[in-house]
């Protein structure tokens, strides 16, 4: 009996000291989330997903400005004598960033790498007049439509003597430039495959290439094409009267946010429906009023 009685406390002992170890595991366990984070987060996952702005509309009007990518391109955005940004893109921009309550700042972006750039978030949004196409859709989302556009042509008097259609161009030993990675590139591509083409990321520099006779032919949106024309009456001419092509223009915003896209689309449609886009194309677009503030 008392052999029993030694041995009932020792196997007491036992079970008591194994139930405190797995109580000390238990309590170890449930404090791994809280205390061992990675070092790139100091508090618990749930309040940092709480602290993050829930939408990219979030996210701007919490920073208070809208950055806004776009490319130089007359009359949709260009500089003044005072190397200020004017045009209609810029007026664009600056009226969305208005009504969002927050200031606006432009990143000019060369257009062959402006959709790579909205993808790593160097800006929240494309407002430069461009087009709307099914393979830039794979890559961004697109508002409503803003604006509509087409292709021109202007070409040089002494080279495209006699030239009157896109046919005439159409023929090797033809040369035709153009902005690249535009629409206006992709036209003459598909509208003159057999000409040869000079890309330039600069629209100024593919401008200057048909002033100089080193070109046909220069295929850009509308109305640049007609504005070079009356410029240089002398030198350059229309073969075709208005544009032989009709695109969308849109906002290019990043893919996966409907909110964004959502105040967008319905921002468009309350200035379109005011009228104030309308009134907004026809000064840059029909008018040269604004013409002496690039001297």
């Amino acid at each position: 009996m008392r052999k029993d009685k030694q041995m009932i406390p020792r196997h007491a002992h036992w079970v008591g000291l194994v139930l405190i170890a797995a109580m000390v595991l238990l309590l170890a366990a449930g404090c791994v989330p809280s205390n061992s984070g990675s070092a790139a987060a100091d508090q618990p996952a749930n309040q940092q997903t709480a602290e993050r702005p829930g939408s990219l509309l979030d996210e701007i009007v919490e920073r208070g400005v809208l950055r806004v990518g776009m490319s130089t391109f007359v009359p949709w955005a260009m500089r003044d004598a005072n190397d200020e940004l004017i045009g209609f893109e810029i007026d664009v921009a600056t009226r969305l960033a208005q009504d969002m309550e927050v200031d606006i700042e432009f990143v000019p972006t060369q257009w062959s790498g402006i959709i790579p750039a909205l993808l790593t978030g160097r800006f929240d949004m494309i407002i430069g007049g461009m087009g709307i196409r099914p393979q830039r859709n794979l890559s961004v989302n697109f508002s409503i439509p803003y604006d509509h556009s087409g292709m021109g042509i202007v070409a040089h008097r002494d080279q495209a003597a006699g030239f009157s259609s896109l046919e005439d161009f159409d023929n090797p030993g033809v040369v035709i430039t153009a902005r690249i990675g535009t629409t206006a590139a992709d036209a003459a591509e598909r509208f003159m495959p057999n000409a040869e083409k000079r890309f330039f990321d600069d629209e100024s520099r593919a401008v200057q290439e048909l002033l100089n006779g080193r070109a046909h032919a220069l295929v850009a949106s509308a109305p640049l094409p007609a504005f070079q024309a009356l410029e240089n009456s002398d030198t350059l001419f229309l073969p075709i009267e208005g544009t032989f092509t009709q695109e969308p223009i849109g906002f290019a915003l990043p893919k996966g946010d409907v909110d964004i896209l959502n105040f967008v689309n319905g921002w468009i449609t309350v200035v379109e429906a005011e009228g104030w886009l309308a009134e907004r194309k026809a000064y840059w677009f029909e008018t040269r009023d604004w013409a002496d503030r690039l001297e």
